[in-house]
């Protein structure tokens, strides 16, 4: 009896540390991150000031944030602008990417006819792609979601297609033993295989949305109320107006920031329960 009533307490003692740890990961995450960009801060502002480099060369860190706020209604709009076409490339990619790879593994005949295809695209750099789109789409922004799209498309096409390739023999081959059918097999067995695959392809092809909207708006170099962030940018640098050049930049790598952390999360939140990627290792 004595024995059994010491394995509880036993227990507690021992999943106490696990807890502890757990907390402390979480908060090493946020903290170290945040010294290493307080000294980075610190040293530029000492470097500015003590070797008295103009604004115009390299402007100090809280030049460039009273910049930020000072432009913020011109530098938000052309941020809303950005955005909008990254996350309707993502989606676009996400459907588009999605439904063709069950195609592709659904036909081989398919898979051989439009996969080579896909790879030409993913392969062909889209700076040399995007003044052919510009010349053959009339609308300005419909040829920069284009190139968005393209450059994002293939990683989700690549990775969810590997993902529903890559099942278990063993439970394909029970699958075939209770008679499933295609359908079946592809509902409750691949689709469900597939997904660590799948937001892994989501988290590259959302950080690529990003990068490909850009570069698509530094070859359009379109100005007007419907430019992007990326001519802002542009134009602070042919105005020599590097503060808000820095101001666009800190702007652009905080939303790729987010949007890494958004498809992180979801990749979390819908893994976390049963795959080994997102489950706490155990002691």
């Amino acid at each position: 009896m004595a024995a059994d009533a010491s394995a509880p307490a036993a227990a507690n003692r021992t999943a106490a540390p696990t807890d502890a740890s757990v907390w402390r990961d979480r908060v090493l995450r946020v903290v170290v991150p945040l010294v290493i960009l307080v000294l980075f801060v610190g040293v530029w502002d000492w470097y500015v000031r003590a070797y008295g480099i103009k604004p115009y060369i390299l402007p100090g860190p809280f030049l460039v944030a009273e910049t930020l706020v000072k432009d913020w209604g011109t530098l938000s709009g052309a941020l809303l602008v950005t955005i909008r076409i990254t996350v309707t490339a993502l989606l676009l990619a996400l459907v588009g990417g999605t439904l063709l790879a069950i195609l592709l593994v659904q036909s081989k005949i398919v898979e051989l006819a439009l996969f080579p295809y896909a790879v030409v695209l993913q392969v062909t750099p889209i700076v040399a792609i995007a003044p052919l789109i510009l010349i053959y789409v009339p609308d300005t922004q419909a040829a920069v979601l284009l190139c968005a799209f393209i450059v994002t498309f293939f990683p989700i096409l690549s990775n969810t297609t590997q993902g529903l390739k890559s099942v278990d023999h063993n439970l394909l081959n029970l699958f075939e033993l209770y008679g499933a059918s295609r359908w079946q097999t592809l509902v409750f067995l691949k689709i469900p295989a597939a997904q660590p695959y799948f937001f892994a392809g989501l988290k590259i092809g959302g950080g690529l949305a990003l990068i490909a909207a850009v570069v698509a708006e530094f070859a359009a170099g379109s100005a007007g109320a419907g430019s992007g962030l990326a001519f802002r940018i542009l134009e602070s640098q042919y105005r020599l107006n590097i503060p808000r050049l820095f101001a666009g930049l800190i702007l652009l790598s905080a939303t790729g920031v987010v949007i890494f952390w958004l498809t992180s999360l979801a990749s979390h939140l819908a893994l976390r329960r049963w795959h080994e990627s997102a489950l706490a290792r155990e002691t």
